[in-house]
């Protein structure tokens, strides 16, 4: 019997995964220059924590979460994160954060699980970065998370995209909206889609997150939220753009823009990929300043975003910028016969402990097919010994990428490729 991943699941290989290091180096690298840490968060949660958090009207919580119970007794219903920022405010609040700093600036990295039907780039099983500032309720703390969007975006080539801005105001402020927004949404039931009409009486405001043209139509004069909020709401709108503004950020002010999950305050944000058709979401966010106390901890504003990196990933081969890591192997060591084969084994693991990446032949094959394998796999540097090469104790190194070929003695191997190797500092070595 065969097996296969299951749906919308998949298997990412060696030759992909060189392109999603590279990517996941460029993330860490911005994560250093902004002065972010970095927090590994368990894949496994209390579902309450979502149902609480992200809230049990949205499709995330009522179709999407992957839930069963665990071999406790009693049994404890569990969840597979659907997202990650609800996992990381309860560790924020398990581990009394607050109490060691008056503001906190997380990033993470890792996998979520969501039961929907796969799309280009979104899978049951998808990967997202995502970063969180805890502690400021001032507008400066949105556009820091939204200018690291764009430095993002800019870091891995992706120059076209459209990001949406947008105020949700406060929960109370939405009291009003959504009684509007359902009344008058009632009265164009006839032409909403199917889909819209089983959202409307549950999640009113993600009807107006719908692309279909049917829904856009009939909800082209739907009341806009911006008319039921305070001033407070709209000075923190006004002065988050200005800051934008000031930092030279392009940005489209879109009144039907919503967030799909219920924890989001103010501030609310989205980064399209023109490049992508119609599933063009790269990630988004904003701000949520009631979720903290949501879950247990005291009140405390906060504001992130989430990117899916298999949208980013499309959006950079789309761009023409997405690029595999460096050449994977420094040096490829060819052995001519059993001898040398005994001195390739021995030499990878000495020029490895230096910290160069080197492979040598393990299936004995002919002397074309280990420089052909080589040329494959990118190296650098072929380094060729056989009976002549161990007699002198010089071994063969060919550069191939020019294709100059001189002796080298084997004493000088581990120096002279260190220092040929650009992410290495020259060691200090014995010879092999």
């Amino acid at each position: 019997m065969s097996y296969a991943s299951l749906k919308g699941f998949r298997d990412i290989l060696p030759e992909e995964s060189a392109r999603w290091r590279e990517m996941e180096r460029k993330i860490h690298d911005l994560m250093r220059r902004y002065g972010y840490g970095e927090v590994r968060l368990p894949m496994l949660e209390a579902t309450e924590l979502f149902a609480r958090g992200v809230g049990e009207g949205t499709d995330v919580v009522g179709k999407e979460m992957y839930s069963f119970l665990d071999k406790s007794d009693p049994p404890e219903s569990i969840t597979l994160r659907p997202e990650l920022t609800a996992s990381a405010v309860r560790a924020y609040v398990q581990h009394s954060i607050a109490q060691q700093s008056a503001f906190t600036a997380w990033y993470y990295l890792g996998p979520a699980f969501r039961y929907e039907q796969p799309q280009a780039g979104r899978y049951r099983q998808f990967h997202t970065f995502g970063i969180e500032l805890i502690g400021s309720e001032h507008p400066e703390a949105d556009a820091e998370v939204v200018a690291a969007g764009v430095d993002l975006l800019a870091v891995l080539g992706i120059t076209n995209f459209r990001l949406r801005l947008n105020s949700l105001g406060m929960p109370d402020e939405r009291v009003g909206y959504r009684a509007a927004l359902l009344d008058y949404l009632r009265g164009r039931a006839s032409e909403l889609s199917e889909e819209s009409v089983r959202r409307m009486e549950g999640n009113p405001l993600r009807v107006l997150d719908s692309k279909k043209e049917q829904d856009v139509r009939a909800t082209a004069d739907a009341p806009r939220l911006t008319e039921f909020l305070g001033a407070e709401s709209l000075e923190h709108f006004e002065r988050t753009r200005a800051l934008l503004d000031a930092m030279g950020i392009d940005y489209v002010v879109d009144p039907r823009l919503v967030r799909g999950l219920d924890y989001y305050t103010r501030t609310a944000f989205e980064f399209q990929g023109l490049d992508l058709g119609a599933q063009d979401a790269l990630g988004g966010g904003g701000r949520y300043d009631k979720l903290i106390e949501e879950v247990g901890g005291k009140p405390a504003p906060a504001v992130g975003f989430g990117f899916g990196l298999e949208r980013l990933l499309l959006a950079s081969e789309a761009a023409g910028a997405s690029s595999t890591a460096a050449p994977e192997i420094d040096a490829y060591l060819i052995a001519l016969d059993d001898e040398a084969r005994r001195w390739a084994v021995k030499t990878t693991h000495t020029l490895r402990g230096a910290g160069l990446r080197v492979e040598c032949d393990l299936l004995r094959r002919s002397m074309k097919a280990q420089m052909r394998d080589a040329n494959r796999k990118g190296a650098r540097f072929a380094v060729i010994v056989g009976s002549n090469e161990l007699a002198a104790r010089a071994a063969q190194v060919k550069n191939l990428g020019d294709g100059s070929q001189r002796d080298l003695p084997f004493d000088a191997l581990v120096e002279t490729l260190c220092e040929a190797t650009p992410h290495l500092p020259t060691p200090d070595q014995t010879s092999p």
